[in-house]
């Protein structure tokens, strides 16, 4: 019983910082815009939100780490949007870029890769009546507040996106650019505040990574996250709804790992690692066949287009 309620608890810690982050990434390729600077945008929401709460709190710090994912966001859509740079490329150098400025900036800061920071933690929120709940309510009713919010956005997106005029907007600019620009549609500014936006929930995920995962930050803490979001995006079929469920999926793969380690069987560790990664990998394979990606992802917009 203790066992399962710690399974569930720990696939909703793993998941949320994927949650997140897919989420605005979703949104972000819904514009036409593939972000592979995701990454960059998560490790500087940490580095940002332990700085932040480090001077304001945990709560301060959390919007410190929205900020700065923004920011780094913001630089990628300058050259892939704004210059019409090869997004793929931009967003690997930005990835690059954002792995290397935190760790300099980090250091300036603490003087050595070794110090262990301790940070004000986003503390667990209770839902009352449900957080009492026999197996699940400790486990999906007692989380820091990011978790829930990763809840409330993908049915909130999923109804923008697919229920508002905004949403109708955004898409036609994935879908069909030349169309939207036509009806009046300003695409390049879409494309500014959806890359903007997914930038933002990234640096929401790493400000979970610090100050609600692990109490601290660490130099590359994000761990390649900003790729797996991308593949759990295409995983939930670009749909707010089941990329949420995807990221849990992941998740749940994450904790299941450390769950078969427990058991003491006699593999390489290298194998208990590499498991949460392979499932997803054949969980893609299936879909693969049946995801259609927005029709204008990765292609500039003229720019004179508007």
């Amino acid at each position: 019983m203790l066992e399962l309620t710690a399974f569930l608890e720990a696939a909703v810690r793993l998941g949320v910082p994927l949650a997140l982050a897919a989420l605005g990434e979703a949104v972000t390729e819904k514009s036409g815009v593939i972000n592979i600077g995701l990454e960059g945008s998560i490790i500087a929401g940490a580095l940002g939100s332990a700085l932040g709460a480090l001077a304001w709190g945990a709560a301060g710090g959390t919007l410190a780490g929205a900020a700065a994912g923004a920011a780094v966001a913001l630089v990628f859509a300058a050259f892939a949007v704004g210059l019409n740079t090869d997004q793929i490329i931009t967003g690997t150098a930005v990835t690059l870029g954002g792995l290397g400025f935190t760790a300099v900036v980090y250091q300036a800061r603490f003087g050595t890769t070794g110090t262990a920071l301790d940070l004000p933690t986003l503390d667990p929120l209770a839902v009352p009546g449900l957080a009492a709940l026999p197996l699940v309510g400790p486990a999906l009713f007692r989380q820091p507040v990011t978790a829930y919010l990763a809840c409330l956005l993908a049915p909130a997106l999923w109804w923008l996106l697919f229920r508002t005029a905004w949403g109708l907007e955004l898409r036609a600019v994935g879908e069909a650019p030349g169309a939207a620009a036509a009806a009046g549609v300003r695409v390049r500014t879409v494309r500014f505040a959806a890359t903007i936006f997914g930038g933002l929930l990234g640096g929401l995920a790493g400000a979970h990574l610090a100050l609600a995962y692990t109490g601290t930050f660490s130099e590359g803490m994000s761990a390649g996250r900003g790729f797996i979001a991308i593949a759990v995006v295409v995983l939930g079929r670009w749909n707010p709804l089941l990329v949420l469920a995807a990221a849990l999926f992941f998740g749940a793969a994450s904790a299941l790992q450390f769950a078969l380690q427990a058991f003491g069987l006699d593999l390489p560790y290298q194998l208990f690692l590499a498991f949460p990664y392979v499932l997803t990998l054949a969980a893609l394979a299936g879909w693969i066949g049946r995801a259609r990606a927005p029709a204008a992802l990765a292609l500039p917009w003229p720019s004179d287009g508007g």
